[in-house]
């Protein structure tokens, strides 16, 4: 619930979202679907990929509606499926890839508009260690290097780790928070 009313997927019922400066809980269905395309990425944890689509066309896919030229689209998308070792997957179907490359499809999916909040749910859970490890870096390097805001749902400690603040919920409720 807490991600998909930051996502703007959900109207908060008490309290504000503030995107930017606006109360996002003002917008018109329109706005909220333009503001989540433009602004915010999602990593769901059940990935949400089309099954008759390749890779490259559902890594295309949010940005359909952009302005760029289709060209320039499916470059971006081959970059970010390079940049997480699926180049040579690009025309796979999601059926004929492992449970890890669908992962990672679905974080190159996430990045394909250069959203300012990434808000990624479980990334990591169906990846063995190493490639867990390696998609935390390249988050984490977006976060620092492009100032993406990167709101992790995770339970597991060791990918908790890698963020500077964890807060810690219980039924629904904040119980603590600790900087690292």
């Amino acid at each position: 619930t807490l991600l998909h009313t930051i996502g703007c997927l959900d109207r908060p019922t008490r309290g504000k979202v503030i995107i930017d400066g606006e109360d996002v809980s003002s917008l018109s269905g329109n706005e909220l679907s333009k503001l989540r395309n433009e602004k915010i990425g999602f990593v769901f944890q059940s990935f949400y990929l089309i099954p008759n689509l390749n890779a490259l066309e559902n890594v295309v896919l949010p940005a359909i509606f952009s302005r760029s030229s289709k060209a320039e689209r499916e470059k971006k998308a081959k970059e970010l499926l390079k940049r997480f070792g699926l180049g040579h997957r690009i025309y796979h179907k999601p059926s004929e890839l492992s449970g890890g490359e669908v992962q990672r499809v679905a974080v190159a999916r996430a990045l394909m508009n250069d959203p300012e909040i990434l808000l990624a749910d479980e990334p990591t859970g169906n990846l063995d260690s190493k490639s867990g490890e390696e998609i935390m870096k390249t988050l984490l390097e977006l976060n620092k290097n492009e100032k993406v805001t990167l709101i992790t749902i995770t339970h597991d400690l060791n990918i908790a780790s890698y963020a500077q603040r964890i807060i810690h919920l219980k039924d629904g409720m904040i119980v603590r928070e600790v900087r690292n």
